[in-house]
């Protein structure tokens, strides 16, 4: 520091030094006020402003430089080179414009750090072209770090001179912003001469130099075109502040003299500062009665009540302008509809001065309004309630309208298609949207040959056209006599897409979408025609889902439903060429194959086992497999009939034979199966008939055989074939569904008898699997129970192990519902299934009957008299009371009463007979038995 004041003080002539400085003010003062007249003049008057500025600026910081150079005494003789000095002038000329465009028409805080380092980076390298322009009998020696603080100086005040001229007003900043570019300026000049270091040297000889007499004139110059240029830019800003003056007087005079709208100012608190003629004509009132008035006092009680007025006022404040329209009041009280403009006014400083604030009287362009906009109200209400889409083409073929279905139709966006585009222009747009693709001219010009036959029919028939197999199209179009026309357009895809469906169920399945039976019996016919003449065979599959029924009745239609469709799907995929599968109807299947070797066929049933397989383990519902049968044609069968007939005779072998899927059709079956249809056939009438009845076989008690109640069975006379046995007509009854309305026949008989006996006698009753399953089963024995009046406690049910083992949950949850209720649950033939001692777990059973098979053998064989009493021990560890079947003999009578059994039944205390009411004496004449049973 100390060496730029001796520099000053020892190197310099301080009158330089002075002029220099005021050389410097007065171009940095120019270069601020250029500057700033640039940055708010229009855009076509702006480059001139800066061009001035920079041509003032730069001929001002290079002045600056030589006449302190002036005043610089090396102590040498010295000259300059006149290359180097148009140099160094070229360069801050440059240097200056380009950065003060660069802040100005760039406008951000980046914009303006840049000029500033281009500006005042061109000041440095003006300084330092300068320097090297000097011509001394001496050479330069450099410091490098005043030689960088020297640029520092210059480029780093310019960065905030840019910043405080462009973005900040008034005229202290004016005034920071000019003393920080002078001492940028002189900072660069003293820091840059202090670095220097002469060091003796001979001179270039001839070498051209301008003296320092020549460079006193050429600066004189250039500060005198200097001055002229400041004294142009200030005429300039009078002339134009004069201007602007001038501007606003008529301003002020035309917004006065205005008289169709209404021009005042608002003060900062929103009341009126001044009124025009306009004002006063239309809102009512003077000037004196006005002025200093609030802005409310224009608004609607309603409006002023939500506080419009002041929200108008705080938007104008915080946005700078609010515009809006409603209705205001004059001052007869009358209302019109106005549209109003406030505007925030801000002075040079950025500081309020209030509001400005222009009113229109746009009642009658606001009845008009909104006349049309009814108008196109309902018209477009007429338009959007059409449900086909509608164009309107001028003679132009330009469209006049169209409406919203007409987009919704061809998938276009609101924006599409505006009025006014053209006939190709839309067909485009449409056809695109729908096909995804661009659309070649040939389909173009399709769309104006079905136009010309559209237009030729005059709608009387509509033209058709298909788009893919999705969209159909029906177009009509009428011509006008403008010779526009309108056509519309109707989307008769979904009633195409009906017809084909109408079409494809003739020959499919509604639910699984296979072939159906004609299509079936269509495809086979004509195969056993072609098969021969080729050396094949025809194999025909019957296929029929195992206990369906069940599935229907236990989760609903609709999950069978889906049980068919995933069943038809798994056989339908398995699917070879050659090969066909269709849905007969209900759970029934075929599926046909030609074949010429066994193998093919083998691999056939394998791959169809397979996929039976796998929907059995993915079913939603416990399905239980599929039974398949098999014909060969023409081994089996001549004829198509023949042939689908022996399929289903194989079919139902293999549904009756345990172990077995896929069943051949054998000679013999045929009598068979007719014997079981017409069982299951005859099951259906049987109890309107009186062909069934129930017996009754006694259980007493172990100890003292005193009675206990009955066993109801079920029996059947048929009218042809005599006694039916339950092993055999139960099961076609079970598997035809016959068996629920047969067992609540039983149910309500046997608790109808049980009301004549002693009221403390029981009535047990057998449940088949199939009842049990059946969601309402504790509502039917519940309605049966009121409907007789048994007490709940005097009926027992039994179910068997495998009842519970199919539908585990949903049976044990009826199970729990009935014995609610009061009725006991016996565990029939127990010892026979599957996991006895897990269903004893999962219910409270109220009894436990041992199957009859263990007793019979409990004298010849230890193994089962084991089991009988490990049962009986069972029973006493649980506290559940077991009541064992088929007692015949005193020895088998002994084993239960030494191993603690509670009950028991057979014909050592007597047979299956009539109901007891219908015996006389029945009790007594029981009682007789079992006593004398007992004594022998």
């Amino acid at each position: 520091m100390f060496q730029v004041f001796f520099c000053i003080r020892d190197q310099h002539d301080l009158r330089f030094v002075f002029l220099a400085a005021l050389i410097c003010i007065i171009s940095c003062s120019t270069a601020v006020m250029m500057l700033r007249q640039g940055n708010a003049a229009s855009e076509e008057t702006k480059h001139r402003w800066l061009i001035t500025g920079g041509l003032a600026t730069g001929f001002g910081i290079w002045s600056t430089h030589f006449i302190a150079m002036l005043g610089y005494d090396p102590g040498v003789v010295a000259g300059y080179k006149p290359g180097l000095t148009a140099v160094s002038l070229a360069i801050v000329l440059a240097t200056t414009l380009i950065g003060f465009r660069l802040a100005v028409f760039g406008g951000k805080a980046g914009s303006m750090a840049f000029g500033g380092c281009v500006a005042g980076g061109g000041f440095a390298a003006m300084h330092y072209t300068g320097m090297a322009a000097l011509s001394l009998p001496a050479k330069i020696e450099w410091n490098p770090a005043y030689l960088l603080v020297s640029v520092a100086l210059a480029i780093l005040p310019m960065v905030q001179v840019l910043r405080l001229a462009l973005t900040k007003r008034g005229l202290a900043n004016a005034v920071m912003a000019a003393g920080l570019m002078v001492l940028g300026i002189v900072g660069l000049h003293f820091t840059g001469m202090t670095a220097i270091r002469l060091v003796p040297a001979r001179m270039e000889d001839g070498a051209v130099l301008l003296s320092p007499s020549t460079m006193s004139a050429l600066i004189g110059a250039v500060s005198l075109f200097l001055l002229g240029l400041c004294l142009f830019g200030g005429l300039i800003a009078k002339r134009t502040n004069a201007a602007i003056l001038h501007s606003q007087q008529q301003f002020s005079i035309l917004v006065r003299g205005i008289s169709d709208c209404a021009i005042y100012m608002l003060k900062q608190d929103g009341c009126i500062a001044n009124w025009n003629a306009g004002a006063q004509r239309l809102k009512g009132y003077s000037e004196e009665e006005v002025v200093g008035q609030p802005l409310a006092i224009f608004y609607t009680s309603e409006d002023r009540a939500l506080g419009l007025h002041a929200q108008a006022i705080e938007c104008a404040r915080q946005h700078g302008k609010f515009i809006g329209e409603g209705w205001r009041v004059r001052r007869d009280g009358s209302r019109f509809w106005a549209h109003v403009t406030i505007e925030h006014v801000l002075d040079a400083e950025g500081r309020s001065l209030g509001f400005a604030k222009i009113t229109r009287d746009m009642t009658q362009f606001k009845e008009d309004q909104d006349r049309l906009e009814e108008a196109r109200h309902q018209l477009a209400t007429a338009l959007s309630n059409m449900h086909q889409g509608l164009c309107l083409f001028d003679s132009n073929a330009r469209l006049v309208l169209r409406n919203q279905r007409f987009l919704e139709l061809w998938n276009l966006p609101e924006s599409s298609c505006p009025p006014g585009a053209s006939l190709d222009e839309v067909a485009y747009a449409a056809l695109s949207s729908r096909a995804g693709e661009k659309v070649s001219e040939e389909r173009i010009a399709n769309v104006h040959v079905l136009l010309r036959q559209s237009l030729d029919a005059n709608g009387s028939e509509p033209v058709v056209v298909e788009y893919g197999e999705a969209f159909s199209m029906s177009i009509t179009s009428r011509g006008m006599p403008d010779g526009g026309w309108v056509t519309t357009f109707e989307d008769i895809s979904e009633r195409r897409r009906s017809e084909k469906r109408i079409a494809h169920l003739a020959h499919h399945d509604m639910l699984t979408g296979m072939p159906n039976r004609s299509s079936f019996n269509r495809w086979l016919s004509h195969e056993l025609v072609a098969a021969p003449c080729r050396g094949e065979q025809v194999a025909l599959v019957a296929i029929d889902l195992d206990r369906f029924k069940e599935i229907n009745d236990t989760h609903g239609h609709a999950i069978g439903d889906q049980v068919l469709r995933s069943f038809a799907n798994a056989i339908s995929n398995c699917l070879d060429e050659n090969e066909i599968a269709a849905r007969l109807g209900g759970d029934e299947f075929a599926l046909a194959k030609r074949f010429a070797r066994e193998t093919e066929l083998t691999d056939f049933l394998s791959r169809l086992e397979t996929a039976i397989d796998g929907c059995v383990t993915n079913s939603v519902a416990a399905l239980n497999g599929a039974s398949i049968g098999v014909a060969l044609y023409p081994g089996d069968a001549e004829d198509l009939d023949t042939l689908l007939n022996n399929a289903d005779l194989a079919m139902y072998r293999a549904k009756v034979t345990l172990g077995q899927s896929v069943c051949f059709y054998e000679a013999g079956m045929d009598e068979k199966a007719r014997w079981r249809r017409q069982i299951a056939s005859d099951l259906r009438f049987a109890v309107e008939r009186n062909e069934m009845h129930l017996l009754y076989q006694e259980q007493r008690s172990v100890l003292d055989q005193t009675l206990t109640g009955y066993e109801a069975l079920l029996r059947w006379t048929h009218p042809l074939h005599g006694n039916i046995g339950p092993d055999d007509f139960i099961p076609i009854a079970e598997e035809s569904g016959e068996i629920v309305r047969i067992g609540e026949w039983v149910l309500r008989t046997a608790c109808l008898e049980a009301m004549h006996w002693p009221s403390d006698l029981k009535v047990a009753v057998n449940l088949s699997p199939v009842q049990l399953l059946k969601p309402d089963l504790p509502e039917v024995v519940t309605q049966i129970l009121l409907d007789t009046g048994l007490p709940p406690r005097r009926l027992e049910l039994e179910i068997t192990e495998t009842a519970i083992i199919t539908e585990k949950v949903r049976a044990l949850h009826s199970l729990r519902r009935i014995k609610a209720l009061g009725v006991s649950v016996a565990m029939d033939d127990f010892g026979t299934g599957y996991s006895s001692l897990d269903t004893l777990h999962s219910f409270p059973f109220d009894k436990i009957k041992i199957d009859k098979s263990f007793l019979l053998q409990s004298e010849t064989n230890d193994q089962s008299r084991a089991i009988v009493k490990a049962v009986l021990a069972l029973g006493r560890t649980l506290s559940i009371p077991v009541l064992a079947e088929g007692v015949e003999t005193k020895m088998q009578l002994a084993l239960l009463v030494e191993e603690g059994c509670n009950e028991a039944q057979g014909y050592l205390f007597g047979r299956p007979a009539s109901a007891p009411s219908l015996q006389q004496g029945s009790d007594t004449a029981s009682s007789r038995r079992a006593k004398s049973a007992a004594k022998r």
